[in-house]
């Protein structure tokens, strides 16, 4: 087997309510969280489409991947590769579910025969990356994700894989998701996954559950020779990936953390790393009383107590489901800019019961990059990690 090639992230963008566009989201994350429900209150999908009823045939998360998808491509330059390699890996948790919520009251107010005959192609989970690969041409793969909310770690670690392994040498990954509908919203209610109080507070002793957001984040991933031929700025590169299932339930996560576990090591080993190279953690780390303990634990196995500084962002972020891995990955890439490591907002009160590792707290943690991980674990027992890294 010839030696796989690396992956550069070349480009970069996010819609998040912690702020649309990278400086806005990196002064997000190191700010208060958001009052209120977590949705991007100020988000305009016009100014990324011709015309506005383009717009009106996409669903909200369609919108919001498109806007990303945007971004990220002008961030990433003139990209140079013939359009039959360069591919389309994106991901969601559920899809369309606001237009097929808006269709279902349609239906019943006003009959079959005014359902919108664009209503399919709204709702499905595969919308965003089709409008992706259309809107810029690109002929490669083009398939979608659906782990809940793993998928979008899932797309980063197979779009590299296809890299790596020659079968294109530009791929767009990322997620998008918005499902903060009345019936979303009510179903994520009544299972009591989402927050009682109204705050996210990650490994905290009072963490009551998540705060569900909306949002989207495209990385550009390139061949690494070919990136640094077109001297474009390199954000990093995707070094390894893991993949594990829980095989235990439906939502909870499997005792002890051993999934979570075992898709960690497999990353690391994947990077050709050992868990001493990994310099810091962006945790999933999502509120919620099982998930928070289960991650815990499969750090302390994995690193110890005093392993390298751990976050979570969905401190301000909330929980945006399949979208949360893209746009944790983008927090990562930004924070070997920036050299600091956003703190663990929400989180006051340790939990006595809860594993030790060394979760950054109160204000941002001044660092020298190195190879980091981001962790991403879904319903159904989905659990995904990548490590990313500065370029030398």
């Amino acid at each position: 087997m010839s030696e796989r090639r690396r992956v550069a992230i070349v480009g970069l963008g996010v819609v998040s309510c912690a702020g649309t566009g990278l400086e806005a989201f990196w002064q997000g994350l190191n700010s208060a969280p958001p009052e209120g429900e977590r949705r991007v209150h100020d988000f305009d999908p016009l100014p990324f489409y011709d015309n506005p009823k383009e717009a009106r045939r996409a669903d909200r998360s369609q919108q919001m991947a498109t806007a990303s998808a945007t971004m990220a491509m002008e961030d990433a330059g003139d990209l140079t590769s013939d359009p039959a390699r360069c591919g389309v890996i994106y991901a969601t948790g559920v899809g369309g579910l606001q237009t097929f919520e808006e269709q279902v009251i349609v239906h019943d107010r006003k009959g079959a025969r005014r359902v919108s005959p664009f209503m399919v192609p709204m709702i499905m989970p595969n919308a965003p990356g089709a409008a992706i690969s259309m809107r810029f041409g690109l002929q490669g793969p083009n398939e979608t994700i659906t782990t809940a909310c793993a998928a979008s770690t899932h797309a980063i670690g197979y779009a590299t894989r296809l890299i790596q392994m020659g079968y294109a040498d530009v791929i767009v990954s990322g997620g998008a998701e918005s499902v903060m509908s009345p019936v979303g919203t009510a179903g994520f209610q009544n299972m009591t996954a989402l927050s009682s109080s109204g705050r996210s507070m990650p490994f905290d002793k009072d963490r009551d559950g998540f705060m569900m957001t909306e949002g989207s984040a495209t990385l550009i991933l390139e061949e690494m020779e070919s990136a640094m031929a077109r001297g474009v700025h390199i954000y990093g590169e995707v070094l390894g990936s893991g993949s594990t299932a829980d095989a235990h339930h439906i939502t909870a996560p499997a005792p002890g953390g051993d999934g979570a576990l075992r898709c960690m090591q497999l990353a690391i080993e994947d990077a050709g790393l050992s868990s001493n190279d990994i310099a810091s953690i962006n945790a999933h780390g999502t509120s919620t009383p099982l998930n928070d303990a289960a991650e815990a634990e499969a750090l302390s196995k994995l690193f110890g107590d005093n392993g390298p500084p751990v976050t979570s962002t969905k401190g301000i972020t909330g929980h945006g489901l399949g979208a949360a891995g893209a746009i944790e990955a983008t927090a990562v890439l930004l924070t070997f800019i920036h050299k600091q490591i956003p703190p663990t907002s929400g989180f006051t009160t340790p939990d006595p019961e809860m594993a030790e590792f060394n979760l950054v707290t109160g204000s941002p943690q001044d660092w020298e990059p190195g190879p980091s991980m981001s962790n991403s674990f879904g319903f159904g027992g989905h659990n995904g990690s990548i490590v990313l890294a500065p370029i030398e």
